[in-house]
């Protein structure tokens, strides 16, 4: 079974009339998917807007497994043909992952210049997009070297932008002016990307370590991508990270301290999205830069409430979260857009999640009860202190101001007085001038 759509012709976009490239997409519905293809193609649809090309056309067809030489039948893969020349389309995306050899034969068929591409090289495409920092793009590049290697044979050629023309999926190995490289020197690249990652990995982990041992509870914003993660952080913290409604509009982490209302700093990371199919490349590429999350005291797992597929969103998201080793660590789920959501929309969600917080980073409501939630679990192994810090050590009354809850300060002769709740890290530091001990 098979069914296709054809959509609208797109006008010229941009600033300058630049013409955006013109997508068919193409999903196959096997049984077994924890995904309905239904919302799998309308994600896909998403993610080639994101990367720059309008969808002209779609292409479904149901089977039990993929046809081994086109990954869609050969009827199919024929209609695909004629779609791309009654469409005029420049640009075929398959919502799964192809074969080297899938990939070249689905090319012959449908013939130059029409570029096939699956869905992991559109996200890493995206990706090539938005990496900013040097570390963003490194860790592209080598999801993009180790996509590339099995398929060197049949790929560089129609990857060349100055043979194609640019485009949707034609930002592969940004920067390199040889296109005709062999299989050596791609490992090459591989290993001296590996080792500039390392070494960028290595700084992260002395940042880490610092952070770690100044005893300052940590925070990381996980969600699946267009979740809200970066408007959320902006709403708390008064940041001015990137905030786009687009899917992977930001990759590289950032932290950002913020103060309790109790006085107590900690800090706030958000982090890269997650997405179904998110490719293996990726998730090891992007290692160093997730290590942020399992390094964490607390994840919030902030969920878009108005999406339908929330649900399958919060699988997904928890499975990345277990392949990085962080699926133990605390966990707050945060429904954010609730502004989005009709009245009864929301109190049935509530009703579904009754342990779950709910906010709109938009309007701030429900900020406050998330931002009390975070200190109750922030202290919820703190000890009650009563300390008496001579005048002469006043950096250890400034650290308890700014590491721990305050609850009563008086200046008297032998010092400054204190009572106070202390985590864990700061009880050793603060232990020897306990009135207790006196």
């Amino acid at each position: 079974m098979s069914e296709f759509h054809v959509a609208g012709k797109p006008s010229t976009l941009g600033e300058f009339d630049e013409v955006r490239e013109r997508a068919i997409l193409v999903g196959v519905d096997r049984p077994g998917l924890p995904w309905s293809l239904e919302s799998s193609m309308a994600e896909l649809e998403r993610l080639v807007d994101t990367a720059g090309a309008d969808v002209v056309g779609s292409t479904t067809q149901r089977l039990d497994a993929p046809n081994p030489r086109t990954f869609v039948g050969s009827g199919k893969a024929e209609e695909i043909s004629e779609l791309c020349r009654t469409l005029e389309a420049d640009l075929v995306v398959f919502d799964d992952e192809l074969t080297p050899s899938q990939q070249a034969n689905l090319e012959k068929i449908v013939g130059k210049p029409v570029k096939v591409i699956d869905r992991t090289a559109l996200i890493l495409d995206i990706f090539a997009l938005h990496a900013t920092t040097k570390e963003g793009r490194l860790q592209v590049r080598l999801a993009q070297n180790q996509y590339l290697l099995p398929r060197l044979r049949g790929m560089w050629q129609h990857l060349a932008s100055n043979r194609m023309g640019g485009g949707v999926g034609s930002r592969f190995g940004e920067g390199e002016s040889q296109l005709e490289v062999d299989r050596r020197m791609v490992r090459k690249r591989i290993t001296s990307i590996k080792r500039e990652l390392a070494h960028v990995a290595d700084v992260r982990h002395v940042q880490r370590i610092g952070r770690a041992s100044s005893g300052m509870f940590k925070v990381s914003l996980a969600g699946y991508t267009n979740a809200g993660k970066s408007s959320l952080l902006n709403a708390l913290t008064g940041a001015d990270v990137l905030a786009y409604d687009k899917l992977f509009a930001t990759l590289d982490s950032t932290t950002r301290k913020y103060e309790l209302p109790e006085g107590r700093e900690i800090t706030l990371t958000d982090t890269v999205g997650f997405i179904q199919k998110l490719p293996t490349t990726l998730v090891e590429a992007f290692k160093s830069t997730l290590d942020e999350i399992s390094g964490s005291d607390l994840v919030l797992h902030v969920v878009d409430a108005s999406s339908p597929e929330y649900e399958d969103q919060i699988e997904a998201v928890d499975l990345v979260l277990e392949q990085i080793g962080a699926e133990r660590l605390p966990r707050l789920v945060v429904f954010n857009k609730i502004d989005l959501l009709q009245p009864e929309e929301l109190a049935a969600l509530k009703h579904r999640h009754e342990t779950s917080l709910y906010v709109s980073a938009k309007t701030s409501e429900g900020t406050k009860d998330l931002v009390n939630r975070i200190a109750q679990v922030a202290s919820a192994q703190d000890e009650h202190l009563e300390v008496v810090i001579p005048f002469a050590h006043g950096d250890l009354v400034s650290l308890a101001h700014e590491r721990c809850r305050i609850l009563s300060e008086t200046f008297e002769e032998d010092g400054t007085h204190l009572t106070l709740l202390a985590s864990p890290a700061y009880q050793a530091a603060l232990e020897p001038y306990s009135v207790r001990k006196e």
